[in-house]
């Protein structure tokens, strides 16, 4: 069973967010502080977490900080804030997925199984081959990402932005195009998100001494030569 740990310090919110996932067959376990909610995230091994922004003891940005420091954990933020600024900060940490209170239940669950489909993609028939260009080594099976012989730790996400344009070298992917590819079926996402997913994933890259991302003005992103 799919373990969600749900850290909000709201508890009108936990009861409605818990009745809607139990129903939908998730096993729950509920944090009401950022405190409480880091020890949890660190002692259950939970497979997703839906974290508050606004909580008292430590807010979601700081848990999260703390949680990307060894953890890709798909993590989907919470908060009543509608700023464009806040949505573009929870990304930039490391978040997969911001929703905006009030929300629907249904959009929730939606939300849930939308990340998970990305972090556990279905049993293929045979291993996917890993991706090699120069430097650059993708791992699709264990989602994993390397530069030389460097582990670059990516969320689900930003590994599926990359594993999009590693499968298409030279191509030159538009954000929709992107959004196609790493998103897959799922809701539209602005092309500001697009865009802070790259720059974390430039990010992680750089600090190994990689380049993995070129931008085509104008156009959009393609996989660099990778040397």
């Amino acid at each position: 069973m799919t373990k969600i740990l749900l850290i909000d310090d709201d508890p009108h919110i936990r009861d409605i967010v818990r009745f809607a996932l139990a129903r939908e067959g998730f096993a729950v376990i509920e944090a009401g502080d950022g405190v409480q909610g880091l020890a949890l995230a660190q002692n259950e091994s939970p497979d997703l977490i839906l974290l508050d922004i606004g909580m008292p003891e430590m807010d979601g940005t700081e848990v999260c900080r703390r949680l990307r420091r060894d953890s890709r954990v798909p993590i989907i933020f919470l908060s009543s804030r509608d700023d464009e600024i806040d949505r573009i900060l929870g990304l930039e940490l490391g978040g997969d997925d911001y929703v905006t209170k009030p929300f629907s239940p249904r959009e929730l669950t939606a939300r849930i199984k939308a990340v998970l489909r990305r972090t556990v993609p279905p049993e293929p028939a045979a291993p996917d081959p890993v991706l090699r260009h120069n430097r650059l080594r993708l791992d699709p099976e264990g989602v994993r990402a390397y530069w030389d012989e460097t582990e670059v730790v990516l969320t689900a996400t930003e590994f599926g932005l990359l594993r999009t344009l590693a499968d298409r070298p030279g191509k030159v992917f538009s954000r929709d195009a992107l959004m196609d590819g790493a998103y897959a079926t799922e809701r539209y996402v602005a092309d500001r998100t697009v865009d802070s997913h790259i720059r974390r994933v430039r990010a992680k890259f750089q600090a190994v001494g990689g380049a993995p991302v070129e931008t085509v003005h104008g156009l959009g992103y393609k996989l660099s030569d990778c040397r």
